[in-house]
C-alpha cells in the first residue's frame, strides 16, 4: 500500500517528539510534509492536523504551566489522529 511508509514516518516522529529525541519544529515539519498522505485522506484530515500541528507549536513558546493548550493532550490527540487516519486507509485499501 502506497501510504504505509508516510504512516510510518508519521508515526515515527510522533514517538520520537513523545522520547524528546526530536523537536517539535522538525516534528511539524515532518508531519507537514506528507502531503501524498493527506491528498488520500478527506479534506477533514488535514484541516484537524494542522489545528493540532499549530496549537503544538504555540504551546511550545509558552511554559506549561502558562499554556492554555497541554503538549501531551496534543501528542494524545495526534496519536487519534494518527490511529483514524490509519483506519480509514486500511478500510479504503481493502475495499479496493
Amino acid at each position: 500500500m502506497p501510504h504505509d511508509p508516510a504512516l510510518q514516518v508519521l508515526a515515527d516522529a510522533l514517538a520520537g517528539l513523545q522520547h524528546k529525541q526530536i523537536t517539535i519544529a522538525d516534528f511539524c515539519r515532518t508531519w507537514r510534509a506528507q502531503k501524498e498522505l493527506l491528498a488520500q485522506l478527506p479534506p477533514r484530515y488535514g484541516t484537524v492536523m494542522e489545528d493540532l500541528l499549530e496549537r503544538l507549536e504555540s504551546g511550545s513558546l509558552f511554559t506549561e504551566e502558562s499554556c492554555s493548550f497541554s503538549q501531551e493532550d496534543l501528542q494524545a490527540s495526534l496519536a487519534v489522529w494518527l490511529d483514524k487516519a490509519t483506519q480509514l486507509l486500511q478500510t479504503h485499501s481493502a475495499q479496493r
